[in-house]
């Protein structure tokens, strides 16, 4: 059975299209690499990788539907898995590392000035703005 899911080369759009999408994802991916470098602070940096590597699956999700449904077919969205397990957790990771490093900077004497300040309470905020003007 294995044999008979490789048949032979795609055809020239299956590789076009195949061929743009690893070449879009590889892209973003980089991007976000090089964002994590370039970029100044924590808080500015942490969105680059996220960002970039949600597009980047996604692209790379794409060519593999394409190429593996071409090669094999029928419809191929194993793939689909890989991404949306990529795209529930970049977000869910991505906001646990902020709180942490918010933690951080308002509890150290580093990131007073450059952090807002931490709300006490959702009633004490939402007391102090004035109704809206009938």
């Amino acid at each position: 059975m294995a044999e008979d899911f490789i048949i032979g080369p795609l055809p020239l759009w299956a590789e076009i299209i195949t061929g743009v999408f690893c070449v879009v994802g590889a892209f973003f991916a980089a991007v976000g690499s090089f964002g994590l470098v370039r970029l100044p602070t924590f808080f500015r940096r942490i969105h680059a990788p996220t960002l970039g590597a949600t597009v980047g699956v996604w692209s790379l999700t794409i060519a593999t539907i394409v190429y593996f449904s071409v090669q094999g077919h029928s419809l191929f969205l194993h793939a689909v898995l890989i991404a949306g397990f990529v795209a529930l957790t970049a977000p869910i990771t991505t906001i646990f590392l902020v709180r942490a490093a918010l933690f951080r900077a308002r509890t150290t004497d580093i990131g007073l000035h450059k952090v807002p300040p931490a709300s006490t309470s959702r009633r004490e905020v939402s007391s102090s703005s004035e109704p809206p003007q009938a």
